[in-house]
């Protein structure tokens, strides 16, 4: 069975020479971990999972101090308490909002799904306590509870290091006085790799400067209409569960969805969770709205077989069509002020988002000693 992370691999074959392959190939949960890291890679769309992973961690982490290689004694005890795990793994870096749900059932079920032909759960629960099933720590012979805690901890260095990325070069963007470079380094941003949400949180940014010049005339009375400046909200964190809206924008009322080109069911979907209203969809692709707008109409045919009241009903709710093109027009459009507010916004909402904190000025990362 082939190990799909380089630095899984490289872990087991530091610490067992001549059996990694079998060792991984007989543990289920080095398989489940295995699986669950596609995150460290730039252009990765696959989420990060850290509340499954922490769950085995925290589980993991105080054990070895405890059980490691203490096999008889550990068949004898009932668990870790639950506050003293999820104390523990909110205090890990990425860690402070996650819930509960990984503990209380997530990881069992989908440690089932990715991991064929498993009998038993990975955790044990037992009434408010938790514990790593035994048959999944002892592999061939090996107590694998220090390897599996040195891939997670790895995973996490290579996730930090790839969040940080992106601060570096807001704090280099910060520092230049030339503006068109400004704004090509902003664009240069914008790329059909990008990672899912970094995408989303440049987009929001220049969306929310570009929407602010412009103004319209509201009120609810003719006496009483006036000038407002269009504002754009972001609903919440990348991979909230926020029905389809990531972006709405007073005092018009207009509902954006951030999506990439290639999975026009999805789009349809998202129409469908805010009942038909209209949608403007912001895709990260360099191809044109044009032909974007042409291929999702050609889709809403096919998919509708050609029934005009659903074909009606999805074409009207698609408001507008914003690409990496539109994007970057804007950007170029906008004004040396509103530049410096675009840096600004990336930088809070991409710490926001990291779980990355301020004091005295200085940037304090919540990050675990390992």
């Amino acid at each position: 069975m082939k190990i799909t992370e380089a630095f899984v691999a490289e872990i087991l074959k530091k610490e067992y020479p001549e059996d990694f392959q079998k060792i991984y190939d007989n543990s289920p949960m080095l398989q489940y971990l295995d699986k669950k890291m596609k995150a460290v890679h730039g252009n990765s769309k696959a989420r990060r999972s850290l509340a499954n992973i922490y769950a085995i961690y925290s589980i993991l982490y105080f054990y070895q101090n405890e059980f490691y290689e203490k096999k008889e004694q550990y068949r004898h005890f009932d668990g870790y308490d639950y506050m003293k795990l999820f104390t523990f793994y909110r205090s890990l870096y990425g860690g402070s909002k996650l819930q509960n749900h990984a503990l209380n059932s997530r990881v069992n079920g989908e440690f089932r799904n990715k991991v064929k032909d498993t009998v038993n759960d990975l955790i044990i629960m037992n009434n408010g306590k938790y514990l790593i099933h035994i048959d999944y720590i002892y592999v061939a012979g090996h107590d694998i509870s220090r390897v599996s805690c040195m891939i997670i901890e790895r995973y996490v260095e290579l996730l930090i290091a790839k969040d940080h990325a992106l601060i570096s070069i807001l704090e280099e963007l910060k520092k230049l006085t030339d503006y068109s470079e400004k704004k090509d380094k902003i664009k240069a941003l914008l790329t059909e790799d990008a990672e899912a949400r970094i995408f989303e949180i440049i987009s929001y940014a220049i969306l929310k400067n570009h929407y602010k010049n412009i103004t319209v005339f509201f009120g609810y009375t003719q006496d009483k209409i006036e000038e407002v400046a269009l504002e754009l909200f972001k609903t919440g964190r990348t991979n909230a569960n926020d029905g389809g809206i990531d972006f709405v924008m007073r005092p018009i009322g207009r509902f954006f969805q951030v999506t990439e080109v290639n999975n026009y069911d999805k789009y349809l979907l998202d129409i469908d969770k805010v009942m038909h209203f209209p949608v403007s969809f912001v895709i990260k692709t360099k191809q044109s709205k044009e032909m974007v707008l042409e291929d999702l109409e050609e889709y809403i045919a096919q998919r509708t077989s050609g029934m005009f009241i659903l074909e009606k009903r999805y074409r009207k709710a698609i408001e507008e069509i914003i690409t990496i093109n539109e994007l970057q027009t804007w950007t170029e459009e906008l004004k040396d002020s509103d530049i410096d507010e675009i840096i600004r916004d990336i930088d809070i909402y991409y710490k926001i988002e990291m779980n990355i904190e301020f004091e005295d000025g200085e940037e304090e990362q919540q990050i675990h000693d390992f």
